[in-house]
């Protein structure tokens, strides 16, 4: 059985950005993970080593959060590495990192990118 799974819209003040003040200000992020992975064992025994368990995924895109880098791009590419590589049951990963109210000449209320598989 392939279940979906989604931790929507986790808030994070982190220091990315390619302007060097950006590393040094910080800025509001929100990251969505959407995965899919046979989790049908956990459905019969409420067991939570059988599933794919969400405080740990947390964990670890707060981690990458927090190493500063250019590009957002960058960023949600190492929060898929990581998943990929400690959650070997998913077989389906989107990441999205949004950088909320980026500096512009102007106003915009985000810039986000989206990395599937």
């Amino acid at each position: 059985m392939r279940t979906k799974m989604t931790l929507r819209n986790m808030h994070f003040y982190a220091y990315h950005g390619a302007m060097s003040h950006e590393r040094i200000v910080g800025g509001d992020y929100r990251v969505t993970l959407q995965l899919e992975a046979d989790l049908s064992a956990a459905c019969v025994s409420d067991e939570l080593d059988d599933t794919i368990n969400y405080a740990g995924l947390f964990d670890l895109v707060k981690s990458e959060m927090e190493i500063p880098s250019q590009l957002i791009e960058h960023v949600a590419g190492r929060i898929h590495r990581k998943i990929k590589e400690q959650y070997s049951p998913i077989t389906s990963l989107t990441v999205t990192v949004v950088k909320l109210h980026p500096p512009v000449m102007g106003l915009m209320e985000s810039a986000e990118i989206t990395l599937t598989d």
